[in-house]
């Protein structure tokens, strides 16, 4: 696939992100608590996803052959529950862009130590000057954009 057509998808799937953390926050507060909105958040997803499964007659996975991989591997259910859960909890604070913003600083920060060290079985790429420099704009981005909030905070 082209990395044009690629790339509109990643920014579709991005797009939808909000939306996400949005619904869950809601669901939060009509469940009366956000852990059960992540649990519900989770079950709809379980849901949705093994009649496709089942349509597309994928096949049962070996689940020795997984676990016979590193412990890491697993961590994706983990960190779910975590993003899941931090924006049922922060985005009726800092609002669906502000958290957004924060969470974008935060997967770039971690993306550039995966790049730099080749985590996770991925090729290593150079921690370089432009890369350096897309960061800290990323970040000041942050900064001014959290600004208000921030100088709130620290007035008391």
């Amino acid at each position: 696939m082209p990395l044009l057509v690629l790339s509109c998808l990643a920014l579709v799937s991005g797009a939808l992100v909000p939306l996400q953390g949005g619904a869950n926050a809601a669901l939060g507060r009509a469940l009366g608590h956000p852990l059960w909105a992540a649990v519900a958040s989770l079950l709809v997803s379980l849901i949705c996803i093994l009649p496709v499964l089942l349509a597309m007659r994928v096949p049962v996975p070996d689940l020795g052959m997984a676990l016979a991989q590193p412990s890491w591997i697993w961590i994706g259910g983990l960190v779910g529950i975590v993003y899941v859960t931090g924006a049922i909890l922060l985005m009726p604070t800092m609002g669906a862009a502000g958290f957004m913003i924060a969470v974008v600083a935060g997967q770039l920060l971690t993306s550039l130590l995966i790049d730099r060290f080749g985590l996770m079985g991925l090729a290593g790429k150079p921690l370089d000057l432009w890369r350096v420099l897309g960061a800290a704009t990323v970040m000041g981005g942050v900064l001014v954009f959290q600004w208000p909030s921030l100088s709130r905070l620290m007035a008391g």
